[in-house]
Order: C-alpha cells, then structure tokens, then sequence
C-alpha cells in the first residue's frame, strides 16, 4: 500500500480511489483554483511546456494565458 492509500485509510476513505496522480492532480487544481496563477502550477509540476500544465489541468487556453499575463 503506498502512502497516499495509507492516508485515504487514515482519513476513512476508500483507498482505491485515491493514488499518488491523483493526489498530485488535485493539489495543482486546487493552486490554480485559488490563485489563477498557472505559470506557478507549472513549475510546481516541473512541465517545461505551459501548454502541457494547461491541458494537464483542462482550464481553457484563453483563459489561462490571460491570467498568466
């Protein structure tokens, strides 16, 4: 069991949902969702590509380079 099953069983969770990419996915979302600030996602994520965290998150590509700005 890797750590991030091991915390979703701490938490009462059901283990099988959660796995490290998940986790991962989730915190960026979650940055992004709260500063808008997708360049700091990026290097948070260690892509060399801001479209690759673009797509990575799903926001929308106008979207994302206008508050990247």
């Amino acid at each position: 069991m890797g750590a991030s099953s091991t915390l979703a069983v701490k938490l009462g969770l059901n283990a099988d949902y959660y796995g490290t990419h998940s986790m991962r996915r989730t915190k960026a979302t979650l940055i992004y969702a709260k500063t808008k600030n997708i360049r700091a996602v990026q290097i948070l994520l260690g892509h060399s590509k801001l479209d690759n965290t673009i797509r990575y998150l799903g926001v929308e590509l106008e979207d994302a380079l206008r508050l990247s700005e």
